[in-house]
């Protein structure tokens, strides 16, 4: 049953009816030929030029600028926008006028989908369009898109500004507003950019499961589910770390994984519950070597997306050119605090916090503790990009001891405009260090830490079969792609984020 119908909605819905009646399918099955993009006719189209003469295209259409028994009109398909001419005897060469007096004048409406065939020419005034000599209704809409307008100063005004409304329906934000679509079409370019560069270094893409019977690789709270036949809780994957290392152990040298990862925590400008991470194991190598790695393909990222490595962020440059700043995370704290919290422990660390208004919980033991300090007063000056090394072992239960400095692990995180976009370990490959690990993050758990990890047996096992020294990264591409399209939002690099349900 049809409720709430706004008056439009019902002249449209009369309209569609009246087109029946004429004979004429308003959703049609069969394929359109389309053989030209309105971008590509726009960039190669010259008068004398042969090629042009069959044109076939299709798309919504945009606007009509009626002329009696002419109009010229403008279509919008994959590729943007064009003008298209359309003449009442080119459509209706014979007595029967209904096509274009009916159909084209009375019962098309702006976003409807139309097919149109002819050949190209250029006004008067040098504008490109297609002159049209046959026409087809391929869909037609019952609900009118926003009216967009522009003044003279550029300043877009329209229905379909709203945040909400526009991540809601992010398939009329698509089409009306201008520049959507772009940040989406270089998130792809960002993804294959990184695919290609992993490709060619010989490493293998591969799948993990998103159904976890442990929610292990990272410290973070679970979505939790159950699975009705085996009977057994479940958990969606917060990371997909453990998986791809127990790869390693069988013998592949580089693999890699884009993989969905939830975690139930709050949304903001920079958390979305559902997100998507980059992560790639490569054995034989270490953080040293990850490092260099990550600057060679952000940089190259930056390249393929942008065309250059000098990219704006809002009111800042930044430059993706290598190399990157490093510097540790004690250091870190102390150039921005002034305390140096390399020997203290965790009453020391607590009363740090209170000097500088930080507020702890008593769950928090020391690697918390210390990354609240850097979290609160550090990481936010860290525009240019960044590499923060050299972590306190508490921190990082996954991660090997570092080689020369006594409490500390082999790990880096890459922040760019005061936020973390990548992370990366030589990862602990000592099976009794790590059983050790996870047995300190379960006191942490009793403690009241529910984001504490839990031990995964199975992971413990493999790693008993060995597995070789090994350089693991992970990127977040959501924040990658912000910082890449100058997006300030999370929500406006993904497609469909999480909401709270329409009332």
């Amino acid at each position: 049953m049809i409720q709430d119908l706004t008056e439009q909605e019902v002249i449209r819905r009369e309209k569609l009816d009246e087109i029946r009646k004429l004979g004429i399918d308003p959703y049609p099955a069969e394929e359109y030929p389309v053989n030209a993009y309105a971008i590509d006719l726009k960039e190669q189209y010259e008068a004398e030029k042969p090629g042009f003469e069959n044109i076939v295209l299709a798309g919504r259409l945009m606007s009509v600028r009626d002329m009696g028994k002419a109009c010229f009109a403008e279509l919008k398909d994959n590729s943007g926008r064009i003008q298209i001419y359309v003449r009442r005897d080119d459509i209706c060469p014979g007595e029967d006028k209904t096509l274009y007096d009916q159909l084209f004048k009375k019962l098309l409406d702006i976003g409807d989908f139309i097919g149109v065939k002819g050949f190209m020419f250029k006004t008067k005034m040098g504008e490109t369009t297609l002159h049209v000599k046959e026409l087809t209704l391929l869909c037609k809409t019952l609900r009118p898109l926003p009216i967009v307008k522009t003044d003279e100063e550029g300043n877009v005004f329209d229905a379909f500004t709203d945040p909400e409304k526009r991540h809601r329906m992010r398939y009329v934000d698509l089409i009306v507003n201008e520049g959507v679509r772009e940040t989406f079409i270089k998130r792809t370019k960002l993804m294959n950019s990184l695919r290609n560069t992993f490709n060619a270094s010989g490493y293998i893409e591969v799948e993990t499961p998103v159904l976890q019977p442990i929610p292990g690789g990272a410290a973070a709270r679970p979505f939790t589910t159950h699975h009705n036949a085996l009977d057994i809780p479940l958990f969606l994957r917060i990371a997909n770390e453990l998986y791809l290392k127990r790869l390693i152990v069988g013998g592949f040298e580089g693999v890699y994984e884009f993989s969905k990862n939830f975690r139930n925590e709050g949304i903001d400008r920079t958390h979305n519950p559902e997100f998507t991470a980059l992560e790639i194991y490569v054995a034989y190598k270490d953080y040293n070597w990850m490092m260099d790695y990550t600057e060679e393909m952000i940089e190259k990222v930056a390249l393929d997306v942008n065309g250059t490595t000098e990219v704006q962020v809002g009111e800042k440059s930044i430059s993706f050119k290598r190399p990157y700043k490093r510097i540790t995370m004690f250091d870190a704290i102390k150039e921005h605090t002034g305390f140096d919290v390399s020997e203290m422990n965790e009453d020391q660390l607590r009363d740090v916090c209170k000097k500088l208004h930080i507020e702890t919980e008593a769950s928090m033991g020391k690697g918390k503790l210390i990354d609240e300090i850097f979290g609160n007063k550090c990481e936010h000056n860290y525009i240019q990009p960044t590499f923060i090394i050299d972590y306190p072992v508490e921190m990082s239960p996954l991660t090997k001891k570092h080689r020369s400095k006594e409490g500390l692990v082999e790990r880096f995180e890459l922040y760019v405009n005061g936020k973390e976009i990548a992370n990366s370990y030589s990862e602990l490959n000592d099976p009794i260090d790590q059983r050790d690990r996870f047995m300190e993050q379960m006191a942490l758990g009793e403690r009241g830490d529910d984001e504490a990890m839990v031990i995964d047996h199975d992971f413990l096992r493999a790693l008993e079969f060995g597995m070789p020294p090994t350089a693991g990264l992970g990127i977040g591409i959501d924040r990658l792609t912000m910082m890449m399209t100058n997006q300030a939002s999370i929500q406006e690099v993904l497609l469909f984020p999480q909401m709270r349900p329409e009332k």
